[in-house]
């Protein structure tokens, strides 16, 4: 009985260990040719989704993925690769507020008020990408993001029939880098079983005109810009 039960028990956790590594290995190759790490290569697009986490860690450390990714941002913002962002996380609670944190630190970097739009909702990545079509009403943009984030974030929105490009911000050289990649096994599981079942985002509410339409000759130069011509 004791021997059986081993049995069950190994042949479990291989078809576990199996799904877990074609779940991984398939957000991996989705994103294989949309992730960006050079901002030389990067096509221009007209907004950016800037993915949110905390600033600090444990109230008073900062975290350099928050740090990362406003950089990021912040360099396309320059070279002219994104002219507006919208800044998408967490606000279920009064005291934490990562949008409005976002566009402050935005802001003081030198990117116009105007050109940055909130997103309140966005609880989850799925939330994010989700909302970025059915509320903002984009499907082609730029997520930024880290990396193994911008990876499963491409994954989820190609799999709605959005057609997104990312930029790499950097990965950290410490805070618990290790326990992040662990964590991000489990997420693409969670990311693949979200599109089997065809999990919606917990909020959409109405739609929200941003940026506003692009003019004829901003419309030609970003034409341009992404045939070479």
């Amino acid at each position: 009985m004791i021997l059986k039960l081993l049995r069950y028990t190994i042949y479990f956790a291989l078809v576990v260990s199996v799904f877990t590594g074609l779940c991984y290995g398939w957000v991996v190759w989705r994103a294989k040719d949309d992730v960006y790490q050079r901002l030389e290569e990067i096509p221009k697009r007209r907004v950016g989704l800037v993915l949110g986490t905390s600033k600090y860690l444990f109230g008073k450390v900062k975290n350099q993925y928050y740090h990362n990714r406003i950089d990021a941002a912040v360099r396309l913002y320059q070279a002219g690769k994104v002219e507006y962002f919208v800044v998408s996380g967490d606000n279920r609670r009064h005291d934490y507020n990562e949008p409005k944190q976002m566009k402050a630190d935005l802001i003081a970097a030198g990117v116009p008020a105007e050109r940055i739009q909130p997103d309140y909702a966005g609880f989850r990545t799925l939330d994010s990408v989700l909302r970025m079509d059915k509320v903002f009403g984009h499907k082609d943009y730029v997520i930024i993001s880290q990396r193994f984030h911008n990876q499963r974030a491409v994954f989820l929105a190609r799999a709605h029939g959005q057609q997104p490009i990312a930029f790499d911000a950097a990965d950290p050289q410490s805070q618990g880098t290790t326990k992040v990649k662990l964590r991000e096994i489990l997420a693409r599981v969670k990311a693949v079983l979200d599109i089997v079942t065809n999990k919606q985002a917990k909020f959409y509410g109405e739609p929200i005109a941003f940026p506003p339409p692009a003019s004829a000759s901003e419309t030609v130069s970003v034409d341009k810009s992404q045939t070479g011509n």
